[in-house]
């Protein structure tokens, strides 16, 4: 039995992995107080003007996330490295 398996160094484990997971829980946290501390505020108004903040809360915590996901992943803070394999760019 082979193992058909390709040993890519991205896949091995290392530093970032566990430091982003922390950094994230802190990130998560500071946003969920800041969420929390606005329901006095938020909930004193009509239902209808309560409706798109909230949608807004849960939804745009990913957008300060996303480049320590990006991070996590590459190395880089920017952007993701190009398929240099196919040709593939992001450019058209």
């Amino acid at each position: 039995m082979t193992d058909n398996a390709n040993p890519n160094p991205s896949d091995e484990p290392n530093w970032r992995q566990p430091v982003g997971i922390l950094m994230i829980l802190f990130l998560l946290l500071i946003w969920l107080g800041i969420s929390v501390n606005m329901i006095d505020w938020i909930g004193s108004w009509n239902f209808w003007l309560q409706l798109p903040v909230y949608i807004i809360l849960g939804i745009a915590w990913i957008y300060p996330i996303r480049p320590l996901l990006i991070w996590m992943s590459t190395g880089s803070w920017r952007h993701f490295p190009q398929n240099k394999e196919n040709g593939a760019s992001d450019e058209t």
